[in-house]
């Protein structure tokens, strides 16, 4: 191993916790075991009797699957002639899980007439002692809570489908993705929490509780956000502490879990068996307490929602953001209307995102940290990149993803200069590597916050000498952006458009339908610009779509003064 491999390895693992450093070593040494001790769950386990429960109507999943076993999976189609092949690897292991997530169940009915759903889930039950992909915990998670949104909406009890799900939260609960922390983790909380509740288990209620108490708490930011920073696993996040509120909000009398006169003739205690060694007024204190708390959260979470979505509904590809995987803003808006929950409106604050708007121009910039310093896995080098609306329609947009397969396009995709900011000796601002990786990172500080005028600087080019400072200027009819580098390096700032957008370069000026965009050279300015290029890129508005469009470079040293006018 080299010097420099070393450093990189050395700069991404100096941040992780001790917690995820302590179960990955843990886990290792326990599966070496396992494998030769020959380890194996046993699916043929007895489950407990499950509960009827009420679930109001949810958002509908994405149209993934058509009769006769077709499915489509991040724009990727395949049709399974009679047998599906549950690890079917030819798209990557994400449309492997997809597969595996069972998503399809909850997608309109009106798409899945005709299709035998029964014969699909006894083949995959059969089958999953044998599955690798399937058996991982986090398909388990979010594959459990479609399972049981699936039986509770179409009032399916089956011992066969009920033992195997036991068994898999079995599985779930035995491999708690602490080694990750993050998204991942709280997803194993809703999940436990759905199994709690349909199985009237201790010892999920008690997982599910202490993860869900403290994470809710750890990644929802003050000012609503998640705190991996990515406007769609915001919204994913959003979407099952939506669900999980709608689980216990509806379900408080009827599964025994709240008892409105406990000890009595009508609810009895012994009426809960093994769902807490607590005395019921402590159970129901928490179990209230925990009901408060997501309602809470996603008061919150839907007004950063609420900040961050353009007036055509539509958010920010910050990170690893992209169209078609979340649920929309109006529909999260929507079911959280459906539960009674109201939106929490706080000022982007500690998200680091800041909005400048007039009747012109709207503004989303990214002026602060890449994201929590120990999960950095949907993290793009993309420090003070912003986007911009002109009238309500797209102008400079952020690339978001096609992909997370570990190849030339991922790189690219989380790379500085894929986004709408400064890229220095040709280096990204963090040092994003392989997938879900981040070394030596950037951290950003707001030097001013105004309606008008928001400047920000980041340090990602210390190495160099050289911190990049940026600031943005609003007026009725221009928006300036003024990008210092303090010492003499050679620099490229990146601004990407659309496919819809036509541009023409014309004298060191971009012209536009409705405006332009000078990049000013007068000497006043101190501004050294040494070539303008207009090149083409493919921006993927989806997994594994691509569209060519435009973008500009400009090569510059010192300063560059950027005037976008409307006129």
């Amino acid at each position: 191993m080299t010097v420099k491999k070393i450093k990189l390895y050395f700069n991404t693992l100096k941040h992780l916790r001790q917690r995820q450093i302590s179960y990955r070593l843990w886990y290792f040494l326990r599966n070496r075991w396992r494998k030769q001790t020959g380890f194996k769950y046993n699916f043929a386990e007895n489950s407990p009797l499950s509960k009827k429960l009420i679930f109001e109507p949810s958002i509908a999943a994405p149209n993934s699957f058509s009769v006769e076993n077709g499915f489509t999976f991040l724009n990727l189609n395949k049709k399974f002639d009679s047998v599906i092949n549950w690890e079917y690897s030819d798209y990557g292991k994400l449309w492997t899980y997809n597969l595996t997530y069972f998503d399809f169940l909850n997608q309109n009915p009106k798409n899945t007439e005709g299709s035998n759903f029964a014969l699909i889930l006894e083949d995959f039950i059969e089958k999953l002692p044998q599955l690798k992909n399937a058996t991982e915990p986090f398909p388990i998670a979010l594959r459990s809570i479609n399972w049981i949104k699936y039986f509770v909406q179409n009032k399916v009890q089956n011992a066969t489908y009920d033992r195997s799900l036991f068994q898999q939260y079995q599985i779930l609960a035995d491999n708690i993705e602490y080694h990750l922390l993050g998204n991942h983790l709280l997803e194993n909380g809703f999940s436990m929490l759905f199994g709690a509740v349909y199985f009237q288990n201790n010892d999920f209620w008690t997982l599910a509780h202490k993860i869900l108490s403290e994470e809710l708490e750890e990644q929802i930011l003050d000012d609503g956000a998640h705190f991996e920073l990515c406007p769609m696993y915001h919204k994913i996040m959003l979407f099952r502490t939506l669900d999980c509120y709608n689980l216990l909000n509806n379900n408080l009398f009827d599964v025994g879990f709240g008892m409105s006169d406990v000890g009595s003739s009508t609810h009895p205690t012994s009426q809960i068996p093994n769902l807490t060694s607590s005395p019921p007024s402590v159970f129901l204190e928490k179990y209230e307490h925990l009901k408060e708390l997501l309602a809470e959260k996603a008061a919150l979470m839907l007004g950063w929602l609420e900040n961050m979505t353009y007036t055509d509904g539509t958010t920010p590809h910050f990170g690893d953001s992209t169209d078609g995987i979340a649920p929309s803003s109006q529909e999260l808006f929507e079911y959280a209307k459906r539960l009674s929950i109201k939106p929490l409106r706080h000022p982007l604050s500690s998200s680091g995102f800041r909005r400048l708007k007039n009747t012109h121009f709207d503004l989303l910039a990214k002026v602060g940290k890449i994201g929590p310093d120990y999960i950095l896995g949907h993290a793009h080098a993309d420090s003070l990149s912003f986007e911009l609306r002109i009238n309500e329609t797209p102008f400079l947009v952020d690339m978001g993803i096609s992909t997370y397969e570990t190849n030339d396009r991922r790189l690219l995709e989380r790379a500085t200069a894929s986004h709408n900011t400064v890229e220095i000796n040709n280096k990204n601002s963090s040092e994003v590597w392989s997938s879900f990786r981040v070394g030596n990172r950037a951290n950003s500080k707001i030097l001013a916050d105004t309606p008008t005028q928001l400047s920000a600087e980041h340090n990602g080019y210390k190495t160099f000498g050289v911190n990049h400072l940026r600031t943005f200027q609003l007026s009725e009819n221009s928006l300036n952006i003024i990008d210092q580098t303090r010492k003499n390096r050679p620099a490229k700032a990146h601004f990407h458009f659309p496919p819809t957008l036509s541009l023409r370069l014309d004298n060191n000026t971009i012209y536009f339908d409705g405006g332009e965009i000078d990049f000013l050279m007068r000497e006043k300015h101190n501004t050294f610009v040494e070539k303008i290029e207009l090149a083409d890129y493919l921006l993927p508005p989806q997994y594994n779509t691509f569209a060519t469009a435009k973008k500009v470079i400009v090569t510059f040293k010192s300063t560059l003064h950027t005037r976008i006018k409307h006129v």
